[in-house]
């Protein structure tokens, strides 16, 4: 993520048809180039004026809601959300002729779902659920036991404690261009784009599992 002010909006780590057939290329154009940069614009111009805080980063700020100004609060938890969370979910989709198997996340898929298809059931029906606009996330909570929770608009697990290993935006800007209002298509189409190395990535991460060294480094 970005250290801290002014934040930028980072390029898709692919191109922007890559999630074809999917996820449309227009949507990820206007997803990412518009929406994101406005989330960006907008915490970068209330953070401008603001140099007590330009130095915190971007968990820091939405995870710290209480040592904000109070006139500033929630505009930096919608717009700092905002980025949080998209970035998140660019970050957690990859062409699906590229994905990986997740060596560590996948047993414990197993262990807390019983099986995949359980799994994807239920975090269907947990983003299905969203009323309006929001995420679905994959999170750990604090007893190390992996769940599924929502948040609505921009809030992120962060506030609630809780270590993300990935998120859907079930917002209609994610998915109306194609699916209209069908959601549960879009859904669906989502798990196709999964990034599985990097939900395993982020497993490891909150768990305080060391990465192996790549053999060829």
């Amino acid at each position: 993520m970005n250290e801290h002010y002014p934040f930028v909006n980072p390029p898709l780590p692919y191109a922007y048809d890559a999630l074809e057939p999917y996820i449309d290329t227009q949507t990820m154009y206007i997803h990412h180039d518009r929406q994101l940069q406005r989330y960006v614009v907008e915490l970068n111009t209330i953070l401008r004026d603001h140099p007590e805080l330009q130095n915190w980063s971007l968990e820091e700020l939405i995870s710290n809601p209480n040592a904000l100004p109070e006139d500033i609060r929630q505009p930096i938890l919608n717009y700092g959300g905002g980025v949080y969370n998209h970035i998140l979910y660019f970050n957690g989709m990859t062409n699906p002729m590229e994905r990986s198997q997740a060596d560590a996340l996948y047993p414990v898929i197993i262990r807390d779902f019983g099986s995949i298809e359980n799994f994807f059931n239920e975090f269907k029906r947990m983003a299905l659920s969203v009323f309006g606009s929001g995420y679905a996330w994959l999170v750990v909570n604090p007893e190390g036991k992996l769940s599924f929770m929502t948040t609505p608009n921009q809030d992120t697990p962060l506030l609630y404690g809780f270590c993300v290993i990935a998120g859907i935006d079930v917002w209609e800007h994610a998915y109306f261009l194609k699916r209209y209002n069908d959601r549960a298509a879009y859904i669906e189409d989502w798990f196709h784009v999964i990034n599985w190395k990097e939900a395993d990535r982020r497993y490891k991460q909150c768990m305080g599992i060391e990465e192996e060294q790549d053999e060829t480094e």
